[in-house]
C-alpha cells in the first residue's frame, strides 16, 4: 500500500479517525505523516509524552477542522489557551477544566466512558454509599417527571425516596 499523499512511498503510518459515525482511514509514509504532524514521535524518534497525550485531545490528529476546537478562549484563572493543552497534553490549572468544558468533554468521554468520576464502591460497608446514590438518581428522575408534568409517576418515585431514606436513617442508627 503506498502513500494516499505522494503515492510514491510505502506507507507506514495508518491513523484511523471516528468523525460524527463516520471511519476515516488515512494511510501515509513517514515523511509525508512528519509534515502533516500525525507522528507521536520528535525528530529524534524518541516518544514524547506531551505529544502522547495532546494526541488524546485532538493534537495533531485534526483529519478534519473542528469547530469547537479551533477557537482559543484563555482560561481566567492561569492564561492557559486550548492550543497549548493539546501540545502539552496538561491543563494550567483546576480552572482549565471549567474553562475549556466543551472542548475536554468529548475526550474525556472517549478516554474513560464517562466525563464524570463516579469511583468505587466499597464491598463492605458500601451498602449505605450505594443507597444514596440509588437516591440521588431517584431525586434527579422525581424533577424531570415533575418537569415533563407527569405527576403519577412523580409520586411513585416520591415513595420510593421515602422508603430509601427510612433505609438509610435504619442504617445509619446501628
Amino acid at each position: 500500500m503506498f502513500c494516499d499523499d505522494c503515492k510514491q512511498k510505502p506507507a507506514t503510518v495508518h491513523l484511523t479517525q471516528m468523525v460524527n459515525g463516520k471511519k476515516f482511514d488515512v494511510h501515509l509514509c513517514t515523511e509525508c505523516a512528519a509534515k502533516k504532524g500525525f507522528l507521536l514521535f520528535d525528530q529524534d524518534k524518541k516518544f514524547s509524552i506531551p505529544n502522547f497525550l495532546g494526541s488524546f485531545l485532538g493534537g495533531g490528529f485534526n483529519l478534519q477542522d473542528m469547530h469547537s476546537l479551533a477557537h482559543n478562549s484563555r482560561c481566567n484563572n492561569c492564561g492557559m489557551v486550548f492550543s497549548d493543552i493539546k501540545q502539552t497534553g496538561k491543563l494550567g490549572c483546576s480552572q482549565c477544566y471549567q474553562a475549556f468544558d466543551n472542548e475536554l468533554e468529548p475526550t474525556l468521554r472517549r478516554i474513560h466512558g464517562n466525563s464524570r468520576h463516579v469511583g468505587k464502591i466499597p464491598l463492605r460497608g458500601g451498602q449505605k454509599l450505594f443507597l444514596k446514590k440509588e437516591m440521588d438518581e431517584l431525586k434527579a428522575q422525581l424533577q424531570q417527571t415533575i418537569k415533563e408534568e407527569n405527576y403519577e409517576q412523580a409520586a411513585e418515585i416520591r415513595d420510593q425516596i421515602k422508603i430509601l431514606e427510612k433505609v438509610i436513617n435504619e442504617e445509619g442508627s446501628k
